[in-house]
């Protein structure tokens, strides 16, 4: 695979949703990837990326702005509270705001910087104890207690359960989305991400296929 046939099967389920072409951002999941390809994706002219960690990101990326300085960044991976205001300087959307304590510490580090990176809520669609996310049913309550706190979330993302029918659970979420009135659905990756585009995704993530398959290294 790679970024071309990931970009024409992109088009290609646009069109059969009857969807405009580049309705869909694809943010190509660098996390983990040697330098050299995601070097030859950029100079390919992709400028949508996301990463898991911070400080990943930042030992990377300042230095490749420099250089293609219209990258947009996005944080796909948990968020750490302690990580709040380092993300909000490096990142230009934060897909993962999942709990109210982690909010505050965006809230905080947002009126210091001046800079609002476009947020969205992670929805717990599979109910997974294990798993970070609101709840369904706890979404409405959560949306109510940002808006003092001036945090608008542009839209919501969901990773549904392993191995489960990701349609289900893309339709919740849009669902939800549709009932706050948030215009933005960040959902789907490389084996579903097709299904996500007909059933209304924003926003795909898409890294192994892109990218080819991630080396961990030894365990930690």
């Amino acid at each position: 695979m790679g970024l071309d046939d990931i970009t024409r099967r992109l088009r290609a389920a646009e069109q059969d949703a009857g969807r405009k072409p580049g309705a869909v951002k694809l943010i190509a999941v660098s996390k983990v990837q040697p330098p050299d390809r995601v070097l030859d994706v950029l100079k390919q002219g992709h400028r949508v990326f996301g990463e898991n960690y911070v400080q990943e990101a930042q030992a990377k990326w300042p230095d490749w702005r420099e250089t293609w300085p219209d990258v947009e960044l996005h944080m796909i991976g948990p968020l750490q509270s302690n990580k709040a205001k380092q993300a909000v300087a490096l990142f230009d959307a934060i897909h993962t705001l999942d709990r109210m304590s982690l909010a505050r510490k965006l809230a905080q580090a947002v009126q210091a910087q001046g800079r609002s990176p476009a947020l969205f809520v992670q929805v717990n669609t599979g109910d997974e104890p294990q798993k970070a996310g609101i709840l369904a049913d706890e979404l409405p309550g959560f949306l109510d207690q940002l808006r003092p706190m001036d945090l608008i979330p542009q839209g919501l993302m969901c990773i549904p359960p392993e191995h489960a029918d990701p349609q289900p659970h893309f339709r919740v979420l849009r669902k939800l989305a549709q009932d706050a009135g948030l215009p933005a659905l960040s959902m789907g990756m490389s084996a579903d991400f097709e299904t996500a585009v007909a059933e209304g995704a924003t926003h795909i993530r898409v890294g192994s296929a892109i990218f080819g398959a991630r080396d961990y290294g030894p365990a930690q």
